[in-house]
This record gives C-alpha cells, sequence and structure tokens, in this order.
C-alpha cells in the first residue's frame, strides 16, 4: 500500500488512465521482442500472456488512481488466464513479464507524471511490482500445491490399477497425465514401509530416483511401500540405490518389463516375493522376485510353480544325452554328497563333479550351494507333481 504522501496529483492519475491501452500493447510487443520463450509459445498461450501482462497494466492503473486506502495489490491480476498457464510458463518466466511490465510503465513516467510527481510514480511502480511479484509467487505455490495433491491421487491410482493389472483406458490415460505415456523399462519394488512421516518417504524416494535419472510412482499401502520405477537400466542397483527410503525388511524387485501397460506381471512377482521372503532370512536385501521362486512357488504362487519347471527341469530333460536330470536327482534325494552319488550311479566322482558343473551351466543354479539346491529339488518335485496335459485325439478322417 502507497501512503497517502507519496500519492501522485489528480493531473497525473489522468494521464495514467488515459494511457491504460498504449502501455498494454507495449507491454505485449515488449514481450515479443524481448523474450523468445514467449515467442516459442503456441498461439492461444501468447495471447493469455498477453492478457495477463494488459490485466497487470489495468491493475496498476486503477490501484494508481484510486483512493489507495487500505488498498492491497492481490493475485487477481493473474485470473484472466486459466490454471493451465502455471503449467505452461513457469515462475521464472512469469516474473519475466512482471519485469518487463514495470519497464514499459517506469519508462514512461517522464511523460505521465505532472511536473513534481515523477519521484512519487517511480515509488508506485517500484511498490506495485514488488507485490505483483509476490502475487505470482502466490499463484505458483497455490497452482503447485493443488497440482501436487491431484497427481498424488492419480499416482495412488495407477499404482493400485497396476497391482491389479488393470491396464485400460482410464488407467492409460492417468498415466499420460503423469507423464508415463511413453516410458519403457519398468520394474516394481516392494518393501516395508517405514516409521516415517509419509510425505518424507516420498520425499526421501524421490530425490533418490531423480539423482539416479528414474522415473518413480509411489504407493503406501498400510505397512508395505510399493514403488514403479521407469527408464530402468539395472533393477537391483535402482532398488539398492532406493532401499534406504524403505523400512526393516525385505524389499523384492520384480521383473524389468516393456511399459507401465504390463508392468502388473512385474507388480505379482514382486509382491509375492516379498509375502515369500521370510522363508529365506538369509535372503539379500534388495532381492530379485526371480531368486525367490521357491518360496513363492511354497506359498501357492503358480506362475513361479511354471517357471521353476520350465527354467529347471525342462533343460535338464532336453540335455539326456549327458544325463543331468538324473545326476541332480540323485545329488539331491540321496543326500550322499559327490562320493555316495558316485556309487549311486555307478560313474567317477569326477563324472559327477563335471556333470554338477554342467548342470550350474545349464539351469543356473549350483547344486552345492543350499538355497540352489533346494530350488532345483522343488522344481524336481513340482514337475512330479504337474500332469503332464494329455495330446487330444485328432478327429478320425471322414469316410468316403
Amino acid at each position: 500500500m502507497i501512503s497517502k504522501r507519496t500519492r501522485a496529483s489528480a493531473a497525473t492519475r489522468r494521464r495514467v488512465e488515459r494511457a491504460a491501452g498504449d502501455l498494454g500493447a507495449a507491454a505485449v510487443q515488449q514481450m515479443e521482442s524481448r523474450h523468445e520463450w514467449y515467442r516459442s509459445l503456441p498461439a492461444e498461450e501468447r495471447s493469455w500472456v498477453g492478457l495477463v501482462a494488459q490485466a497487470g497494466i489495468r491493475s496498476f492503473i486503477d490501484w494508481f488512481t484510486g483512493s489507495q486506502e487500505g488498498a492491497h495489490v492481490t493475485a487477481d491480476v493473474f485470473g484472466t488466464a486459466p490454471r493451465e498457464l502455471t503449467r505452461s510458463i513457469s515462475l521464472a518466466q512469469t516474473l519475466d513479464l512482471v519485469r518487463t511490465v514495470v519497464d514499459v510503465v517506469e519508462r514512461s513516467t517522464s511523460d505521465l507524471a505532472a511536473r513534481g510527481d515523477e519521484d512519487k510514480m517511480r515509488e508506485a511502480v517500484l511498490r506495485y511490482s514488488r507485490e505483483i511479484a509476490f502475487s505470482a509467487a502466490h499463484v505458483y505455490a497455490q497452482a503447485a500445491e493443488a497440482r501436487g495433491a491431484w497427481d498424488a491421487r492419480l499416482e495412488a491410482l495407477v499404482v493400485d490399477a497396476v497391482i491389479r493389472g488393470e491396464a485400460d483406458e482410464s488407467m492409460q490415460s492417468r498415466a499420460s497425465a503423469l507423464g508415463w505415456g511413453t516410458t519403457t523399462d519398468v520394474c516394481v519394488i516392494a518393501g516395508t514401509t517405514p516409521d516415517s512421516p509419509q510425505d518424507r518417504v516420498v520425499d526421501t524416494l524421490r530425490r533418490g530416483a531423480k539423482r539416479h535419472d528414474v522415473e518413480l510412482l509411489i504407493a503406501i499401502h498400510g505397512r508395505r511401500l510399493v514403488c514403479i520405477a521407469g527408464g530402468v537400466s539395472d533393477p537391483l542397483a535402482t532398488a539398492t540405490d532406493l532401499a534406504a527410503a524403505f523400512g526393516e525388511g525385505p524389499i523384492v524387485v520384480g521383473p524389468v518389463v516393456p511399459h507401465l501397460y504390463a508392468a502388473g506381471r512385474s507388480a505379482r512377482a514382486a509382491l509375492s516375493g516379498h509375502a515369500a521372503a521370510p522363508a529365506w532370512p538369509a535372503a539379500p536385501r534388495p532381492v530379485l522376485s526371480d531368486d525367490l521362486l521357491a518360496e513363492r512357488a511354497l506359498l501357492g504362487d503358480l506362475p513361479a510353480r511354471a517357471a521353476l519347471v520350465s527354467r529347471i527341469h525342462a533343460p535338464l530333460s532336453a540335455s539326456g544325452g549327458s544325463n543331468l536330470l538324473e545326476t541332480a536327482a540323485a545329488y539331491l534325494d540321496g543326500g550322499q554328497g559327490l562320493e555316495g552319488t558316485a556309487r549311486t550311479l555307478f560313474v567317477h566322482p569326477n563324472t559327477v563333479r563335471y556333470r554338477l558343473a554342467r548342470i550350474a551351466d545349464v539351469t543356473g543354479y549350483d547344486l552345492t550351494d543350499p538355497h540352489d539346491a533346494q530350488t532345483v529339488r522343488l522344481a524336481l518335485a513340482f514337475a512330479r507333481v504337474t500332469p503332464e496335459r494329455p495330446e487330444r485325439p485328432r478327429p478320425a478322417a471322414p469316410d468316403h
């Protein structure tokens, strides 16, 4: 607010009021010539910015020529533009707009002010520019707060849809609104929610993701914390970078999928692994869901059972010429070690040793490692109890 002693004369106020149209046009012209970002805006958004500039001139004149008793500059000058404009131009660009408007008015001071009013008008311009800058910051703060709350709701809906496997049109539109329409290389990370305020947990995760150039969607479901990471090159490394933001307990990383709309598979694996992880107390933190296939299968995870059979039993069966399946079964079921297995199979211990190495090459599991041995044992057991699909009889040829 300007004090009465700095109030300009009636002649100055009339001159300023008559110059409103010229000052607004000059402000828009200055925006066009001075700022590249303004010239690059689409025509519709450029027109909205021009209206804001003219509204700023009009607001100053109304304030300057009014009684100024208890009058404060508010954010009303930005009411001419839609809320979406705060997404199109940044706060810094808005301040460029304010500076341009102020410069136009200030350069016109000598022409507009009556004799003796020049200093009073300059002081009024400076005070108005300060107030309008604060108003701009207030508008952007409110927009950011509202956008943050809305984005958080959208984010929770998208994560919930991924967990439920509902990659429908509504989920896709919400994901696009969050900037995930083209995000690739996606995986889901499941862990325990720490005993910290949710805002702090989310902020910590976002800072960690930003440091490693990873996109992140976050949802807190009670004691379970679920993150969807995008743009992932090494899922285990990404989870390791974010691990400090999770609570105590296992952190399980689902497989990488091409895009968000296929992330339901990664989410199911991660959540199943998180539920089964306590069965492997020595599991690393974080751990891949594929490393918990045996534990997941014990909980009735049918895709995990199928994966065990296809990744372990099937390749061992296909390598029948080297008797790898027979050797694996004898080594695991007999519990007699290298020498005992050799006696059971009537072969030299070096043959068993060679076959164990081949089993590790073919399946990726080392039978001398306790956890790997348990995984292979369960794979063989599930293969034995899984009925083979009977071949459908071919229809008889028609009689002629």
